[in-house]
């Protein structure tokens, strides 16, 4: 009888989310609450966050015995995943193992021929409904053929059955938030103030051809109701004592009059958790005129894809915006005095030393707070990826973390794209670093914990160092911090939780 079900996080590692905080998985929240309300007990296990490694990760397992070991998985992280899985099985070969997320829901194929020990089952897409189900399919010694959205071994072929339809009433997924240990989720760049992800819509209505969300979603969007947002905002901040939330969703912003009903009951209800999200440059602009309603709200940090410098490649990628909507939108931000933050995408095959020599120029232009230049990552699954195939040259999923390449340039080499990544971002922030007068004191104050991020935490910290070194002509304040910090991450910077979370 399956009953006992421990939800794992895999203990991948790029340098890159964690470098400013620490952040939870806001998709167990829901899937452990879905399966407590089924009946079932849960260990919720961020084993990623807590720093883990296998001998823990093995006693955690072996402390709980679950009959059920369900894991995640972007593209970066599959192969921990597997590990995991594999770990798993050899505690107990009775352990039935689940493996979910994007990277599972699109190459359940290749996963499955490859692994047929290790995965017993594949959720595609959404799993609150569709977990519960297998599982109470396999308690019922039913045919798990018969549900929705799953992929699986059986006699040596691969089973896939009808897609499961998407969940429309979010509002009435139960969560499990009292799972969730608390105490080491922190955000940096806010004096380490404690820090919930949540979610306030899912689906994405976008076409970017380089991007997983919206072939996941297939351009479908759900939300929470705005009450419902600010809800658990407030009891996330009054109950656990949250400080900063930040918006796990592509496109919070996509049905304006909630989104406004959402800042309007932050406000009323003079809600002190601060704000972080992303969103679409075209809703930035769609909303000039309610920004002050973003910063009154607590909005204090907001990213949004710029992803190219020329309109050919914004073409190539399908953002359906223009070059000079970016700037426009960027100056929005930082005219209501909120933290802006984009990315630019390089190492496509046309790529060459002085185009992205003047990417970083057009990133300086564009004047966003904070840019980092992406190394374009082809998802095997991505509609980009027919055009790039020819000049991948690696396999190795571990790689495709958005900062090492993963694709070589038809005339510069990977040694030379990955030195003028790094030389990218020591640019665009040294020059940040010289106007840091220029920003408004609370900007100010939040670009020097940047700077403290980068060197002590950060898979920049080698550059962003020399830079400073270099650096004859930097601020007095930026002097000052350099001399005052002093590294304390371990192990290439990044910290580490040391503590053994309790069995539940």
């Amino acid at each position: 009888m399956i009953k006992r079900i421990a939800l794992i996080t895999p203990p991948y590692h790029s340098g890159v989310v964690e470098s400013a905080g620490t952040w939870l998985n806001v998709g167990f929240v829901y899937i452990a609450g879905s399966l407590r309300a089924a009946g079932y007990e849960v260990d919720y296990y961020d084993a990623m966050s807590l720093w883990h490694k296998w001998p823990e990760i093995k006693a955690r397992i072996e402390a709980f015995k679950p009959d059920v070991v369900a894991t995640t998985s972007f593209t970066a992280s599959i192969y921990k995943a597997l590990e995991l899985c594999d770990l798993a099985k050899q505690i107990n070969p009775s352990i039935i193992t689940v493996l979910g997320n994007v990277h599972a829901s699109f190459c359940y194929q290749e996963i499955l021929a490859e692994n047929p020990c290790t995965v017993d089952y594949i959720v595609r897409g959404e799993g609150e409904v569709t977990l519960v189900e297998l599982l109470d399919c396999l308690n019922a010694g039913a045919n798990p053929a018969s549900v929705n959205g799953l992929s699986f071994l059986k006699d040596g072929v691969v089973t896939v059955t009808p897609k499961a339809e998407y969940i429309q009433d979010l509002d009435r997924l139960p969560t499990a938030w009292d799972l969730v240990e608390w105490p080491i989720y922190s955000y940096r760049a806010k004096n380490n103030a404690r820090l919930a992800i949540i979610s306030t819509a899912r689906g994405c209505k976008s076409n970017c051809s380089f991007c997983s969300q919206q072939l996941f979603w297939a351009r479908s969007w759900r939300a929470h109701s705005a009450e419902h947002v600010v809800d658990e905002i407030e009891m996330l901040g009054k109950k656990y004592g949250v400080e900063v939330a930040m918006l796990a969703d592509e496109l919070p912003t996509y049905d304006r009059i909630r989104w406004e009903k959402i800042l309007d009951l932050m406000i009323e209800r003079q809600i002190p958790v601060k704000l972080l999200m992303e969103t679409r440059v075209d809703d930035i602009l769609r909303d000039a005129d309610i920004m002050w309603k973003y910063k009154k709200a607590g909005v204090e940090h907001i990213y949004v894809g710029v992803e190219a410098g020329t309109q050919e490649t914004l073409d190539l990628f399908n953002k359906e915006t223009e070059v000079c909507q970016s700037k426009q939108a960027i100056d929005i931000i930082n005219g209501a005095d909120i933290v802006s933050e984009t990315s630019l995408v390089l190492g496509l095959p046309d790529d060459t030393v002085e185009s992205i020599a003047r990417t970083v120029e057009l990133a300086i232009h564009y004047n966003p707070d904070m840019a980092f230049f992406l190394a374009i990552a082809p998802w095997p699954y991505a509609d980009i990826y027919p055009q790039l195939e020819e000049y991948v040259f690696t396999k190795d999923y571990s790689k495709y973390n958005l900062v090492e390449p993963v694709i070589k340039p038809k005339n510069m080499t990977v040694e030379e794209l990955s030195h003028e990544l790094g030389k990218a971002a020591q640019k665009f922030f040294m020059h940040k670093f010289k106007h840091l007068h220029e920003l408004s004191p609370w900007k100010q104050e939040f670009m020097l914990s940047v700077l403290d991020i980068f060197i002590n935490h950060s898979y920049l910290a080698d550059v962003m160092k020399k830079a400073m070194r270099d650096g004859k002509d930097m601020p007095d304040e930026v002097k000052m911090l350099m001399k005052t910090v002093k590294g304390h991450g371990r192990e290439g910077g990044m910290d580490r939780h040391p503590a053994m979370a309790p069995i539940p």
